[in-house]
């Protein structure tokens, strides 16, 4: 039975080693500088306990999966185009140009914003965005536009899965308008919709301004 079960989870591992990758995707027995910039990513947000040694064995594929899991991914262990960008990091080389890298965040916060508030306000949205990006720049939220949108439990809309739809013309202008410094909140870092929140701690937050259907706080 024992040697039944190797044999098992030997074929298991082979079918994960050899199973078609997409170009500059990294899964299990992977290694190398794009893994380390994985690791060190799964760490920051508390899904890797294990060191950043750019080798892709069970510990970072068991991380890679619940990160998948929690943020509405497909749970496959491997780290695709989707799964990078919610981690915040680019498969391709680390030199392409700041625009492209630029466009992606724009392209994210994008997403945030339809899935969050579309129906909402023009302002409305311009304010959603502008509640991540000064998350972003507090001490007390990630430091990058990925790592606030994926911090487990921010956001409806990747629990959900509603990240994943394409946003609108709107959602993506609102994200533009924001990067480019319109806060409409005046500073805050959270929003919600006193209609729907079942978060009593959340009600405890000091109330700046109600825009369409969600209030603004700090």
């Amino acid at each position: 039975m024992k040697r039944r079960m190797w044999i098992i989870l030997l074929a298991g591992m082979l079918m994960l080693f050899f199973m078609p990758r997409a170009q500059g995707a990294a899964a299990w027995g992977s290694r190398g500088e794009t893994v380390v910039r994985i690791q060190q990513k799964l760490r920051q947000y508390g899904y890797l306990d294990g060191a950043a040694d750019g080798i892709f064995g069970k510990e970072t594929y068991d991380a890679v999966i619940w990160f998948q899991k929690k943020n509405g991914l497909k749970a496959d262990g491997v780290v695709g185009s989707a799964t990078a960008a919610a981690l915040g990091i680019s498969l391709k080389d680390s030199s392409a140009p700041a625009a492209s890298q630029a466009e992606s965040e724009i392209y994210l916060l994008a997403r945030l914003i339809h899935g969050e508030a579309r129906g909402e306000p023009y302002t409305g949205k311009v304010a959603v965005g502008a509640v991540v990006l000064n998350r972003v720049k507090s001490a007390s939220f990630p430091n990058t536009i990925s790592g606030v949108i994926y911090q487990a439990g921010a956001f409806d809309c990747v629990k959900d899965g509603q990240i994943n739809l394409t946003p609108d013309s709107d959602s993506i202008r609102a994200a533009r308008d924001a990067m480019n410094g319109w806060d409409p909140t005046g500073g805050c870092i959270y929003y919600y919709n006193p209609a729907t929140a079942t978060s009593s701690w959340i009600w405890t937050r000091e109330v700046r301004l109600t825009i369409g259907d969600h209030v603004f706080a700090v």
